[in-house]
């Protein structure tokens, strides 16, 4: 399989990386298409991950690569953050899961687009992995001790309580730019409400005095109901040191 996958990489590459020859939808297409006509039948998602392993493992060392030089990403690194760290925590996998899996990949791209309009496929999973190499996006590990139960995203622009969940869990506030604020709760709806409402928070009822919900969003990640006020706020804390949320005291 190995000496495959190396012909198919030769094949579509054009010099590139590994990295971008994943993260790069058009490239990608061609290296896909290249390992069937090869007889490699597994999944995409399994090629490009074994793709991925053999540069991991040293197995690519003798090739070299010219670099990837993009427009100016600084744009799309928030959108991609927010995208990544949103999937990732939906359903517990990894940012090469997620660019190694074209439904993955077309969701991620579908999430941070919808914050930060404008961008290809590739600006976004390109600054993404950028972030990761930069060590700015490092994993929430206590998150994977307690899985949400489910993860919720919303335009809080024309947003219907109704719609947000009753449970316990932990929501995040943030813009086009930056994350706003963080917390934890034991009645999402009813904290949710709270905020919008009139938030006791400060800073978060300034901005939103100031700007509207126009460019709003809001993550709630719903929490198994066993889980103790304590557990939430460890979790909260993980976010808070994380996302460096602008209106959250840091502790």
């Amino acid at each position: 399989m190995k000496d495959r996958l190396v012909e198919a990489f030769e094949h579509a590459r054009q010099g590139f990386s590994t990295d971008r020859v994943v993260a790069d939808p058009a490239l990608n297409r061609v290296f896909l298409d290249e390992c069937n006509r090869l007889g490699l039948d597994s999944s995409a998602a399994r090629l490009n991950q074994s793709l991925l392993n053999l540069r991991k493992r040293g197995e690519l060392r003798g090739l070299r690569s010219r670099r990837t030089i993009l427009k100016d990403r600084s744009d799309y690194q928030f959108a991609a953050e927010i995208a990544a760290r949103f999937l990732e925590r939906k359903h517990e996998i990894s940012l090469d899961q997620i660019i190694c899996d074209p439904v993955l990949a077309e969701q991620f791209d579908e999430t941070a687009k919808a914050i930060v309009p404008g961008g290809e496929p590739l600006d976004y999973r390109w600054a993404a992995l950028n972030l990761r190499k930069q060590k700015r996006l490092k994993p929430e590990v206590l998150a994977r001790v307690a899985p949400s139960v489910e993860v919720l995203r919303f335009k809080v622009d024309g947003l219907s309580l109704h719609t947000v969940p009753k449970n316990p869990g932990l929501y995040i506030f943030h813009s086009n730019q930056a994350t706003l604020y963080v917390g934890e709760c034991e009645n999402l709806q009813n904290r949710i409400r709270t905020h919008l409402d009139h938030s006791d928070n400060k800073g978060l009822a300034r901005w939103l005095w100031e700007f509207g919900d126009a460019s709003l969003h809001l993550e709630l990640q719903i929490l198994n109901e066993s889980l103790t006020q304590r557990m939430r706020r460890a979790l909260e804390l993980e976010l808070i040191r994380s996302r460096s949320p602008v209106f959250n005291v840091k502790r």
